[in-house]
């Protein structure tokens, strides 16, 4: 099992001077973390906070911020329809005492729940070793959908996957035409796509978007299997399929998350094909 990060919502906590070095500055500084955040809800371009502070305007789903050296501590993170007055406007989505630990390398992500309720899920990008070779492909089910088998060549390498949950496996490096369909079924939900997945490097892929408005689509990042900052961030519509799924009414009010831990996020084994 790969390690997880804790998100938790608690009472409110002193604020913690919010200080963003320039992209991809080392998290093996000490005291400092590495956080990207990718913007999985679809039809909102928003604004995100920090601890009060703007840290990403006029953010467009599908898009990845560049990786952020982050000093260790806890962050209020609220979202904001873009151009919005935080002052007199409830977040889409809000989340109090985040906890960035020191040495960590995460992804949080804000997107749908299957339900299609807007809500932050983070990740740690920890690829560990990878053998000569070899490629690592890790799935992020992060759209409103049901579980889904992912593909490659045709052929099923993750099953079963729901959200907000997440799967790997070691695939020979190269270039895998690969796409999502719903689980225990040939019906396509996402792709195929191309990805092409170098030698020691974990390509990470996100399903985001809702399936019940005909919007899945997906984005990517690659970590370096010695755990280096995610780069290479691409997006875009790979196809659809309908579940009948409730949307999210964009800008509904603020997701109440006060009083209770997110569960951390776990991952399968890593498996070998």
């Amino acid at each position: 099992m790969r390690k997880a990060l804790a998100l938790a919502a608690l009472t409110a906590a002193p604020a913690v001077a919010l200080a963003l070095p320039a992209a991809g500055a080392s998290a093996a500084s000490a005291g400092n973390a590495t956080v990207s955040i990718l913007h999985g809800v679809p039809g909102l371009t928003v604004d995100v906070y920090a601890n009060g502070q703007e840290v990403v305007g006029d953010f467009t789903p599908g898009t990845l911020t560049d990786p952020l050296s982050l000093p260790a501590g806890s962050y209020d993170l609220a979202v904001y329809p873009a151009g919005s007055d935080p002052a007199s406007t409830q977040p889409a989505i809000s989340a109090d005492d985040v906890a960035v630990l020191a040495g960590a390398n995460a992804t949080v992500v804000a997107h749908l729940s299957a339900e299609g309720t807007p809500t932050l899920t983070p990740f740690v990008n920890d690829p560990g070793q990878l053998a000569a070779g070899q490629a690592g492909l890790t799935v992020r089910h992060v759209a409103a959908a049901p579980a889904v088998d992912v593909r490659a060549g045709g052929q099923p390498v993750l099953r079963g996957l729901t959200n907000p949950n997440e799967a790997d496996v070691d695939v020979p490096a190269g270039t895998v035409s690969a796409d999502v369909v719903l689980a225990g079924t040939d019906q396509v939900a996402i792709g195929p796509a191309d990805l092409t997945l170098a030698e020691g490097v974990e390509t990470v892929v996100y399903a985001w978007g809702s399936a019940a408005d005909g919007n899945l689509a997906l984005a990517t990042q690659t970590v370096d299997a010695d755990g280096s900052s995610p780069s290479g961030v691409a997006a875009g519509e790979a196809g659809t399929a309908g579940a009948g799924l409730p949307w999210w009414v964009a800008a509904a009010g603020a997701v109440a998350l006060a009083g209770a831990a997110v569960p951390a996020v776990r991952r399968t084994q890593r498996a070998r094909a």
